[in-house]
């Protein structure tokens, strides 16, 4: 068995025997952000489906043709998305993580109408309100869920955070399951390889696990 196979196993066997949680209620976004299509092959093969990219241009350059010949591959930006890069990551693109601001919003709301495509959306939140992140503020967020829900008809799923460095991610993780609890939505993006379980165990059900499955990136 291949090696990155087996990580992504592993990592299955921990979620379902630690958490007692059924693997198919977690979905796990593989990160294959700067991996070459040759290193992420055997996932793929293995039929695992979720996979990560941070980057517009790298994502269509390694995934158009797999897209093309494979439905059930489902593409999840992670990183920024600038308002300028909108045309081209709604073809691409089935997840969303990182709605962070109104312009963007109604950009995506633009092109998704003239592709006749519906993205699954998470609202980045700032959770710690850090002035070098990007996300809106927990006291702007109902007006800003209503805004994207409502008057644009974003499709809205779930919420994500990425929490402070260094801190001990809990209870962040806690605060938001009560927030996305509170607009009483069903998916929550957040737990990265050093701290998936912890998320899970706050109700993450999309995790974003990288360097776990690939390995160090270079």
């Amino acid at each position: 068995m291949h090696k990155i196979v087996s990580n992504f196993i592993s990592i299955q066997n921990e979620i379902k025997t630690q958490l007692k949680y059924n693997n198919q209620s977690i979905n796990i976004i593989a990160v294959s952000k700067t991996f070459s299509i040759e290193h992420i092959k055997p996932l793929i093969d293995f039929g695992h489906n979720h996979f990560g990219e941070n980057k517009v241009q790298e994502a269509i350059e390694k995934w158009t043709i797999l897209k093309h010949a494979n439905n059930n591959l489902k593409l999840h930006l992670i990183g920024k998305l600038q308002s300028n890069k909108v045309r081209l990551a709604i073809p691409i693109f089935d997840y969303i993580h990182s709605l962070d601001n109104a312009k963007l919003a109604k950009k995506i709301f633009d092109e998704e109408k003239k592709l006749n495509k519906k993205v699954k959306i998470f609202i980045q939140v700032n959770i710690d309100n850090e002035p070098q992140k990007n996300g809106i503020k927990k006291e702007d967020l109902y007006d800003f869920y209503n805004y994207s829900s409502k008057e644009l008809s974003l499709d809205i799923i779930g919420l994500m955070c990425i929490p402070p460095n260094n801190l001990d991610s809990n209870d962040y993780f806690k605060e938001m399951e009560h927030l996305n609890s509170k607009f009483k939505l069903k998916n929550l993006s957040m737990g990265m390889s050093n701290d998936y379980l912890n998320a899970i165990h706050n109700g993450a059900n999309f995790v974003r696990i990288g360097s776990k499955i690939f390995g160090s990136r270079i």
